[in-house]
């Protein structure tokens, strides 16, 4: 199974790491990248620059609005992500806890949904299963 763990940090944690050497966070991730790819558990997994470079899209208008950041005051930020493939929610969760965060950051997971999931005799599903191959395609 594939599970997303997702990192979010409040302004409280992002305050905080101001005050850890980036060397030192830089090695603690490093150090769990490197167990999650010992494990061969993991499929895939990026950071994500501040909200000063992000935008927003709000589709309360219409046409839909375009925001750029900082988006003022947050409660939650989305600052990165992992996809591995486990065996069980269980064992996604013991991943999750190991994440070198502290106060104020959060990893919410949530299960990967794959074509098996959906009917598939739709036609869009067929149509995924296809551009799936040429992705794969592509990467190869």
């Amino acid at each position: 199974m594939k599970y997303m763990l997702i990192l979010r940090s409040t302004d409280e944690a992002l305050e905080a790491a101001k005050d850890i050497p980036f060397e030192q966070i830089i090695e603690a991730m490093g150090k769990y990248n490197e167990e999650l790819m010992k494990a061969g558990v993991l499929l895939a997994g990026e950071g994500l620059s501040g909200p000063e470079e992000g935008f927003v899209v709000d589709f309360a208008a219409d046409p839909p609005l375009v925001t750029d950041g900082p988006y003022g005051e947050t409660t939650e930020l989305f600052g990165g992500f992992w996809i591995l493939e486990v065996a069980s929610k269980e064992e996604a969760a013991e991943w999750a806890r190991r994440v070198p965060l502290g106060p104020g950051s959060k990893i919410e997971v949530r299960r990967v949904t794959g074509p098996e999931d959906f009917p598939q005799d739709n036609e869009w599903i067929q149509k995924e299963a296809g551009w799936r191959e040429q992705l794969d395609a592509r990467n190869s």
